[in-house]
């Protein structure tokens, strides 16, 4: 067990609060590194007690740092931790209304924690939803099979893959109520395929970009994943960027 810190019960008059009732201060490392955002993975060692001095968790007890998405834990770390860099140690009074807010099993009131930042990792989004995802524009085209596309940035040269070459692409995918259901970007690397592999859609659609040209494509549900089990459904919109093919 790691002993509280005197101050366990209530924030010091030197701590520092935010507009969200977040108490904290900087406990060392006072020109901290890099600062996290808030979906940024981070990496921590840190102990955790009520306001009576009771530790509830602790990552130096267990001897393991943790590791998390910022977006994935309580509102107070989410907040506190943007507020500090690589290097850096803090102690934060979250009170109850950003923390475990009353949930069964969970430490309740307000939750003390000193938490040092070990390493901050970039988690790459994929961009949101186009504005025009429900429908294409009018200046979209169309081609015989249905297939709509919209070149958002014209490519390089005048070849064009065709039906069995292998291309490499960043790309991001929305149904058309603008939910995302699969992007290259986070993963941060292109996608490589062949172009007689995957729906219609895009054995299609692809075959009419350059390299380097991005394109936004409405395919409609008969030339996506029509029916197919545990895939989207409906027209699916995707920005595809053409890297190269071969």
């Amino acid at each position: 067990m790691i002993p509280a810190p005197p101050d366990v019960a209530a924030p010091p008059a030197d701590a520092k609060k935010t507009s969200s009732g977040l108490a904290y201060r900087v406990l060392s490392g006072e020109t901290g590194g890099k600062m996290p955002g808030p979906t940024d993975r981070v990496t921590v060692h840190y102990s955790g007690w009520t306001t009576d001095g009771k530790m509830f968790d602790s990552s130096k007890v267990r001897g393991q740092p943790a590791s998390f998405p910022l977006n994935g834990v309580i509102a107070g770390w989410t907040e506190g931790l943007q507020l500090i860099g690589e290097g850096q140690t803090a102690r934060f009074w979250i009170p109850m209304s950003l923390a475990y807010r009353g949930q069964p099993g969970r430490p309740h009131g307000m939750l003390v924690f000193d938490v040092e930042l070990i390493a901050v990792a970039e988690v790459r989004v994929p961009p949101p939803a186009p504005s025009n995802v429900k429908s294409p524009p009018p200046e979209a085209r169309k081609t015989a099979t249905g297939l709509r596309y919209l070149v958002i940035e014209e490519g390089k040269g005048s070849r064009n893959p065709t039906a069995r070459s292998a291309v490499t692409v960043h790309y991001t995918g929305w149904t058309t109520d603008g939910e995302c259901f699969d992007s290259s970007i986070p993963r941060g690397a292109p996608s490589s395929f062949p172009l007689n592999r995957v729906i219609p859609g895009w054995t299609e659609g692809l075959q009419l970009m350059t390299q380097g040209a991005k394109y936004r494509f409405w395919i409609p549900k008969e030339l996506a994943y029509n029916n197919m089990p545990g895939r989207p459904q409906g027209t699916l919109v995707f920005d595809v960027e053409m890297l190269s093919f071969r």
